[in-house]
């Protein structure tokens, strides 16, 4: 196929040529009756916000500029059909899930994973079997799935569906996902590849495998993370042997019927970018990503973590293009330093939680914009650095799984002061956002370690999220008999 082809984006520019008048929604009518957003977003923005029409096509049923869309989609990133998401990965995620799983099936998973897959959970009714991860004692995060440990859950739980895996986790750590897909097909199970995180595993030529290439079922792939498209827009990709037809059902049953196609045309002017460039773009955020780890290693204190985490399993592979920093080393905990980047430098990186920072390096980074934030971490240490001696190590917590997802979220709950749920099952998730990774999910049964670690987490400034009190004072947890 021609990859050069943009086939929404070319269908777009056509339409307006056309002059058409519009009797149809949005009802801004090409922005004449919004001229406010008109002058925050331009007239050529507001002017290509249109409906769904024949010379356009339908996402809930393409038949020609989104199918060969699509179509160029899954010849670039090898799969075997491609779907574009205009609900974001969340509902790529979802989908993965839903496609596989009915009520009351098992699905082996990391418990390090976004909050979207416990609500796929919670509402398809699946059965979650988290599978132990270590983790690594120095930095407080969760590793990736090692093979025995994957080998006891398909042995206890031979009749689960699917087995899930992160491609990489936030932080930049990959499992052994070939392994796991030889694995999982040896005892008829499914595998669903998160890579949220992993759009440039695909054109990147020193990188970790990515989920199709590996033989992965589907893969949920984030295009407008580390791919170049507009936010909220995404992928799901499908290896062979999905019935692609059943997961556009899937798909409809949760996503928009009004597609955007300011974020279709974002997708397929990126796909086009990628198929062209993106081995090359890639290779040069690599470059840049190390550059940076090299420097901040340099100021000392922190610890920009790399490829010599590598175990060969529960570290298989890591994603260089990651810039994880581990900030305790400096007294402060990733969150103070986010916060210092942004409130002090004007500089957003991507998240801060209790240990680690993440700068998120992409196509659109230069090097200069490296160097300004080498600078900032290097200022920071010598003016806020203080002592760490009180710092909480903020190790990964897996708590105890109670009861399902589903039936804990259902149930009769009660708000119980967050300092007397020790022993109480939880009824909401309860986690900091960004990076959206659950410290507690409906069905898992509260501890004082985690009751600490929540506590730590709001004093040191962590948007925590998820329950039904915003100052997560009060948490829903299961009445008891």
């Amino acid at each position: 196929m021609n990859q050069k082809s943009a086939p929404i984006y070319e269908a777009l520019e056509r339409f307006r040529k056309m002059r058409v008048v519009p009797f149809d929604v949005p009802g801004h009518k090409r922005g004449r009756g919004n001229p406010e957003l008109v002058e925050l977003l331009g007239q050529k923005c507001v002017g290509l916000d249109v409906n769904s029409m024949k010379p356009l096509d339908n996402l809930g049923h393409p038949v020609s500029v989104i199918k060969d869309a699509e179509d160029l989609t899954a010849e670039a990133f090898g799969a075997a059909h491609a779907f574009m998401m205009v609900n974001g990965t969340t509902s790529a995620v979802q989908t993965m899930i839903l496609a596989v799983c009915k009520a009351g099936d098992k699905i082996i998973l990391p418990r390090n994973v976004h909050k979207s897959v416990i609500n796929a959970l919670v509402l398809c009714g699946g059965v979650p079997v988290y599978v132990k991860a270590k983790v690594n004692p120095k930095i407080g995060i969760a590793m990736g799935i090692e093979i025995e440990e994957i080998e006891k859950a398909i042995k206890k739980h031979p009749d689960a569906k699917a087995i899930f895996v992160n491609n990489p986790t936030y932080y930049g750590i990959c499992s052994n996902i070939k392994k796991i897909v030889d694995l999982a097909h040896e005892h008829g199970m499914k595998v669903l590849a998160d890579e949220a995180h992993g759009t440039h595993l695909y054109f990147g030529d020193d990188l970790p495998m990515s989920g199709i290439a590996a033989g992965a079922d589907l893969a949920a792939v984030s295009m407008h993370k580390s791919g170049g498209s507009l936010t909220q827009s995404s992928l799901l990709l499908c290896g062979e042997g999905i019935d692609s037809e059943y997961v556009r059902q899937i798909i409809n049953l949760t996503q928009t019927t009004s597609a955007s196609y300011l974020l279709l045309s974002s997708l397929d002017i990126s796909r086009r970018n990628l198929a062209l460039r993106g081995r090359e773009s890639f290779a040069k955020v690599s470059r840049m990503a190390e550059y940076a780890r090299s420097e901040i290693n340099a100021i000392g204190g922190y610890y920009a973590y790399g490829r010599e985490l590598i175990d060969g399993d529960s570290v298989y592979d890591y994603d260089v293009t990651k810039l994880s920093i581990y900030t305790q080393g400096i007294g402060l905990t990733g969150i103070e330093v986010y916060d210092l980047l942004r409130d002090e430098y004007d500089i957003q990186i991507e998240f801060g939680d209790i240990g680690n920072i993440l700068a998120y390096i992409s196509i659109g980074d230069r090097i200069q914009d490296i160097e300004r934030l080498v600078g900032a971490l290097e200022d920071i240490k010598r003016n806020f650095g203080k002592d760490g001696s009180d710092l909480y190590c903020g190790d990964f917590i897996q708590p105890e799984v109670v009861m399902t997802p589903q039936k804990a979220f259902y149930a009769d709950k009660e708000q119980v002061p967050l300092g007397e749920t020790n022993g109480r099952i939880c009824g909401e998730i309860v986690m900091c956002y960004p990076p959206g990774i659950p410290i507690l999910t409906p069905g898992e049964k509260i501890t004082d370690e985690i009751i600490e670690y929540i506590n730590f987490a709001r004093e040191r400034g962590c948007s925590l999220q998820g329950t039904l009190d915003p100052e997560v004072e009060l948490i829903n947890v299961i009445k008891e008999d």
